[in-house]
């Protein structure tokens, strides 16, 4: 069987003007998986959405990796669902980045309250119950991640792939591989790490998950470099 390599983008930049940009952190992490993937793992092809963390991404993996390594094909599919939208229809006074950050800072940890916040708006937003809210449905966000995973392994055809996405689109996978409801597929896209790699095992029509948000070759380099935000 052929092995899909899903792996979550490393560290973006959180509380940057551009979040889209790998973190210095995230382009270690990208070097190590790639030093890590060296003479164990060579994909036929790699594929990743087209926002710049997921190229970044490929690109500090082609780095580490050192040696030729295929060009990324952009598929818009793997893209993640818009985290700004979700986000400021749950808290819409959040739209000024100044107010947000005065209500974080009431808190003895922000980060923590962020986090707290922002997964209530996920979950208010797959609910469905708040669909008008949207530009992209929870059920449409799901539809499009696994309307591109079999495009892509149509297209491929039995060799090994690695695709550079996002938590929620490997969440996602994972929930129809698995047969799980949406809030446990919600559960999975808190926990996925940055740099993280799961594997999914593929021949016709079978598909399995094997592996689920391994990080050990960033534990085994330096566990400062494990972060999930």
């Amino acid at each position: 069987m052929a092995t899909i390599y899903l792996v979550r983008h490393g560290q973006a930049s959180f509380g940057k003007e551009n979040y889209d940009q790998l973190s210095k952190t995230g382009w270690e992490q990208g070097k190590v998986l790639g030093r890590w993937m060296a003479g164990r793992i060579k994909p036929d092809a790699v594929f990743g959405g087209n926002l710049e963390r997921h190229r970044e991404t490929v690109e500090a993996i082609a780095s580490g990796f050192g040696s030729q390594f295929p060009d990324m094909q952009v598929a818009p599919g793997f893209n993640e669902f818009d985290h700004h939208e979700v986000l400021i229809r749950s808290r819409p006074e959040w739209v000024d980045r100044n107010v947000m950050a005065r209500d974080l800072q009431a808190f003895p940890k922000p980060a923590r309250a962020f986090q707290e916040a922002f997964v209530h708006a996920v979950h208010r937003w797959a609910t469905g119950q708040h669909d008008q809210d949207y530009n992209e449905t929870w059920p449409a966000f799901r539809e499009r991640v696994l309307r591109a995973f079999d495009d892509m392994i149509e297209y491929v055809d039995g060799g090994d792939i690695l695709v550079a996405t996002s938590g929620g689109p490997i969440s996602v996978i994972c929930q129809h591989l698995l047969g799980l409801t949406d809030e446990r597929a919600l559960m999975l896209n808190e926990v996925i790490a940055n740099a993280s790699v799961s594997r999914v095992l593929y021949s016709g029509s079978r598909r399995s998950l094997s592996v689920f948000n391994n990080y050990s070759h960033l534990e085994a380099e330096d566990p400062a470099l494990v972060t999930f935000r």
